[in-house]
């Protein structure tokens, strides 16, 4: 059995993916094409569909019109080793898309993202719980996570 995350893009997806999997290593388009009958979304050929992915997740994506837009109920969480790789994927995704709170953005695309230190997960969930609060605490007032900032709260 396989598990594949499908996301819907109005229009522009092969940019998209092109863009995702640029900037995340590991990444590749496995393949593009056409849907060759005609659906609901259009003419057979009109609805483009392709196979991607982004790190070790498995995607596919259509292009296939307007739809039900992107929302919080979907997100796709990168985990970053260094703060470099938080600012750089910040700077790149947040680029004519909409920076929100506590790690999240969206795209250009409407696609939520969350950009997080991988060490948020360890310390939110450290058996000190005061400590788990203070970092909790502390990301709540972010909005692109700081790694020092997170260990010092942890600090306290």
């Amino acid at each position: 059995m396989k598990v594949t995350q499908n996301l819907w893009f109005e229009k522009d997806m092969e940019g998209a993916i092109g863009f995702y999997t640029s900037l995340i290593p590991g990444s590749a388009r496995e393949w593009t094409g056409a849907l060759p009958a005609e659906s609901p979304s259009g003419p057979a050929d009109s609805v483009k569909i392709a196979s991607f992915t982004i790190g070790d997740q498995r995607y596919q994506a259509f292009e296939a019109g307007r739809s039900d837009t992107f929302n919080h109920t979907f997100s796709i969480v990168v985990e970053c080793e260094t703060q470099a790789e938080i600012d750089r994927l910040w700077d790149a995704l947040g680029k004519g898309g909409m920076i929100e709170q506590c790690g999240w953005l969206r795209d250009r695309w409407g696609l939520a993202w969350q950009i997080v230190p991988k060490q948020l997960g360890e310390l939110i969930r450290d058996a000190d719980r005061a400590k788990a609060r203070r970092v909790a605490e502390a990301m709540l007032k972010m909005v692109k996570l700081d790694i020092a900032g997170l260990e010092a709260a942890a600090k306290g």
